[in-house]
């Protein structure tokens, strides 16, 4: 496939980027580290709002997505940790071993598909393992407002537990639960405690591995309703990506708002491949339908969705897709491109 000489009217999507410095490395917990770096150029980053995520290129080249887990009234500086995965394709191993202070590194403006609800009556957050890290942003952020929350921390003992110092001390600590070691077979019970006095108009935040995450939203829909319920994934879950693949079609169109150009999407071919081949570039990042970086407003047609960002009320509104990874029910695609 190649590009014409002369791309179509449409949308471009250009992912904006900065060059920064390492200004500290701390070890948060066994295998976790934390990262502040600064942009190059002085100045400060925009505004965000908590639950946001970041793109880090480090010296390896690869990018990966991490959140943000500072105070983002502090726009001074990036915070974000990363944990040292054993499988790491180059990613978290690069970042532990071959960045120190005063390292340089790429990082993209902040992305947010983990926002708090901004009418809810109160918030609880239920964290397990490094998934604290856009939870404690969003601590940061209710401290600052005064609103009603309580963090919940699940790990597996203190040594394992991130930003521990951080969370057992004045302001945090008043809002912090912390469970270390709780069985398997335990977990339901201690997640019922949790969430054994949610009232009306609470809303659910939660963030770790996909089981625990699971078992969060099967006793949070016991308290609350679905669409009070939030989660944000560090990547995808190979058993949910497929279980929703029976509706989409091998060959499918996708047409272009703007200029009317339609496009074939084969079976062995994504919709940003495709995309590409007639001159309409989508940025992507994950190509896991994680990051949300290629989401695109759909005008008409049903999206068959594969990703694992959207929310459940955002998937039956059919209203938008992940290019990288989602595909079509409808024969036709018309996309606001």
């Amino acid at each position: 496939m190649h590009a014409p000489s002369a791309p179509l009217a449409g949308k471009i999507m250009e992912r904006t980027t900065f060059n920064v410095r390492v200004d500290s490395v701390r070890d948060e917990a066994h295998g976790v580290r934390s990262f502040s770096v600064s942009r190059l150029d002085g100045q400060p980053f925009d505004h965000y709002e908590a639950g946001a995520h970041i793109d880090v290129t480090g010296p390896s080249g690869v990018t990966r997505q991490y959140s943000l887990c500072g105070d983002p009234d502090h726009r001074e500086a990036h915070v974000f940790a990363v944990k040292r995965e054993a499988t790491s394709r180059g990613g978290s191993r690069s970042l532990h071993d071959d960045v120190t202070v005063g390292s340089e590194l790429t990082v993209g403006a902040p992305r947010n598909l983990f926002q708090l609800a901004q009418h809810a009556r109160e918030h609880i957050l239920l964290a397990a393992g490094i998934g604290v890290t856009p939870l404690l942003s969003m601590a940061y952020r209710l401290l600052e407002q005064r609103q009603r929350f309580a963090l919940h921390y699940f790990a597996r003992s203190a040594e394992h537990a991130a930003f521990l110092q951080l969370l057992s001390r004045a302001p945090f600590s008043d809002y912090v639960t912390l469970h270390f070691g709780v069985a398997r077979d335990q977990l339901d019970a201690v997640l019922g405690s949790c969430l054994a006095n949610a009232r009306e108009g609470t809303h659910l935040y939660t963030c770790g591995p996909a089981p625990f995450m699971e078992r969060v939203v099967a006793i949070g829909e016991t308290r609350v309703a679905p669409e009070a319920i939030h989660l944000e994934r560090f990547a995808a879950d190979p058993v949910s990506a497929t279980s929703a693949q029976t509706a989409a079609l091998d060959t499918f169109d996708v047409q272009i708002a703007s200029s009317g150009a339609t496009v074939r999407v084969d079976k062995d071919t994504t919709i940003v491949a495709a995309l590409a081949s007639i001159g309409i570039e989508v940025d992507t990042s994950c190509g896991e339908g994680v990051c949300g970086t290629c989401m695109v407003d759909v005008l008409s047609g049903t999206p068959e969705h594969r990703d694992h960002c959207l929310s459940k009320a955002e998937r039956a509104g059919g209203k938008v897709i992940c290019c990288c990874i989602s595909r079509a029910a409808s024969p036709v695609l018309v996309l606001d491109l």
